[in-house]
């Protein structure tokens, strides 16, 4: 098994796009002609954008919307990246908001999270060092 993608449901899908390419670097893999759906290449998986009409197709019986003004939900997706403060002050003037600036963690890593302009929590990290398992 392995995980072949995630899905983050937005309001435009191509303000997504934008974000996540001046961001971060990604490139489109495939965008439908509806505008209400694309991919990005992130590796082995996946990361897709879906437009909230077209989910609500999808779930039925509802979701909570994430935006940029709600409480962030229950997950976050990570990225690694060479340079976190960078890679964060890219991502705020790109329409994001702070929730944790960069930092190195009592874990061994350096990290930031932002929400994303959809309101979906992203983490930057990069690792500082091995730890030592004496």
């Amino acid at each position: 098994m392995k995980l072949g993608y995630v899905t983050l449901y937005v309001d435009d899908v191509q303000t997504a796009i934008t974000f996540y390419e001046n961001v971060l670097g990604l490139t489109l893999r495939f965008k439908h002609e509806s505008n209400l759906y694309a991919e990005m290449e992130t590796g082995t998986t996946v990361l897709a954008f879906s437009q909230h009409d077209l989910a609500t197709q999808l779930v039925p019986q509802g979701y909570q919307r994430a935006h940029p003004d709600n409480e962030a939900l229950g997950l976050q997706i990570g990225f690694d990246v060479d340079n976190v403060t960078e890679t964060y002050h890219k991502a705020l003037a790109n329409g994001a908001s702070t929730v944790d600036p960069p930092e190195v963690k009592p874990w061994n890593f350096e990290s930031a999270m932002v929400k994303d302009p959809s309101g979906h929590l992203v983490e930057f990290s990069k690792p500082v060092h091995a730890v030592n398992p004496s």
